[in-house]
């Protein structure tokens, strides 16, 4: 993963960070003090190499940091979540 900070890009909806080969994001609706995270990607080239996982962690802490629950409809953020049970106390 790159030092890059996560940025929250509102007006796109989505968390983002610049990376090796492009930008990782995580595509959101927030409502009622919820994030429904409904897809994630990253760069093809960065993909089984753990970088997805990493930015997934850093979207969920910033969700913590902020207050927020989180609604996992990827599948993938539901499979970190289920992996990672120390993001259960965001769940909706």
């Amino acid at each position: 993963m790159s030092n890059a900070p996560l940025r929250n890009n509102a007006s796109r909806h989505r968390y983002e960070r610049d990376v090796e080969g492009g930008t990782a994001f995580a595509s959101y609706r927030l409502e009622a003090g919820t994030v429904t995270i409904f897809h994630t990607e990253v760069p093809a080239a960065l993909r089984g190499s753990g970088a997805g996982s990493a930015f997934v962690r850093e979207v969920l802490q910033e969700v913590r940091r902020q207050g927020l629950k989180v609604e996992p409809q990827c599948s993938f953020v539901r499979a970190f979540m289920a992996k990672n049970s120390e993001f259960n106390d965001l769940r909706r």
